[in-house]
Order: C-alpha cells, then sequence, then structure tokens
C-alpha cells in the first residue's frame, strides 16, 4: 500500500483519523509529532500524554525548535524513510512538501472546531484552547516557513485529498479519505 501522509493544522484530528486509518488498513500510524517527542525525552523533558504539544513543556520545546532546526530535520529523516518503504499511515506538517511518495491528505478544520476539539481532549477551558490553538498556529506557520518555506495552511498544491472534518468524526474522515483513494484508482 502507498503511504497516506496527513496533514492540518494543530487539533484538526490528524492523529486520531490516522490510528483509525491504520487499523482499517492493518497498517502502524505514526506522527512525526511522535518522533520529535522522543527526542524531546531524550533532552530531558518530561513527555506526556496527548496533549503535551499544549504544555508548557511542549511550548518551551517548540521555541528550543525554533533555535535549533536540526530536531525537525532529523525527525524528517526517519519519516521520509517510513513513507518511502510504504504501508503506513502518517501524520506530519512537512511531509506533503518534502515527500515524493504517499497519498496526501489535507484536513480542513476552523480554528474554532479546533478549539473545542482541544478543550475536549484536554479538559481546558474553551478560552485557553482558542488561546493555545492561535499561538501553535502562529508559532506552527512560522517555524516551517523559516525552515522550508512551506506556507502551513494556505498553500495547499501537494495534496491529493482535502477532507473538510469541521463536523465529522475521525472515522466519517476516514469513510471519506479512503473513498477519495478509491475514486482516485490508487
Amino acid at each position: 500500500m502507498e503511504a497516506l501522509i496527513l496533514c492540518g493544522m494543530p487539533a484538526a484530528g490528524k492523529t486520531t483519523t490516522a490510528e483509525v486509518l491504520g487499523r482499517r488498513l492493518n497498517v502502524p500510524s505514526i506522527g512525526g509529532g511522535y518522533v520529535l517527542k522522543e527526542m524531546a525525552g531524550a533532552r530531558g523533558y518530561k513527555v506526556t500524554g496527548e496533549g503535551w504539544w499544549d504544555t508548557p513543556d511542549g511550548m518551551r520545546f517548540l521555541r528550543e525548535r525554533e533555535k535549533n532546526p536540526d530536531f525537525d530535520k532529523e525527525a524528517d529523516k526517519i519519516m521520509l524513510q517510513k513513507i518511502e518503504r510504504g504501508d503506513i499511515v502518517v501524520t506530519s506538517y512537512t511531509m506533503p512538501w518534502l515527500s515524493k511518495a504517499g497519498r496526501k491528505v489535507w484536513l480542513e478544520a476552523t480554528q474554532e472546531t479546533r478549539a473545542e476539539r482541544m478543550a475536549r481532549r484536554d479538559s481546558i477551558e474553551m478560552a485557553k484552547a482558542r488561546e493555545v490553538v492561535a499561538l501553535r498556529d502562529k508559532e506552527n506557520y512560522a517555524l516551517y516557513k523559516r525552515m522550508y518555506g512551506i506556507e502551513l495552511g494556505r498553500d495547499l498544491k501537494p495534496f491529493n485529498i482535502i477532507v473538510d472534518v469541521n463536523n465529522k468524526t475521525p472515522e466519517e474522515a476516514a469513510d471519506e479519505i479512503m473513498g477519495a483513494a478509491k475514486r482516485q484508482g490508487r
């Protein structure tokens, strides 16, 4: 199977949708964030839970990454190798632009929808979730623009499939992705 690469802004549902797809296709699902979390743990950060990136430690590691792009570039090398082998579902902010292989899927969700998901997932107030989503959008955009020239959330040219997930469960998003892939004949 050709690798599936899911991308979208923070809290769009990438990880959960990738897990659903991985189970349905009987292949592993992995995210660039997972590789980066392993690297953060090796540097002494206490890495815990799904919403770790939204914690003070996660944000501190993001700022450290901004100063040293080697973290992301090393994670990208690992992800590229996995994508080229196929039989995997990957979530990544950069792989749709960096990899020539794989089917690329953009999960479109408004800031409000993403804040609602984050508030529910992390058991935080909506006002805090809105603040975190806005901050992560700004910092991720700046990071990948500086590192690779990627306009995250604005340049959708690399994507074979675009799914509006605002009113969809991860299962419904997976259904739509699998249907679109089948219609495209791959």
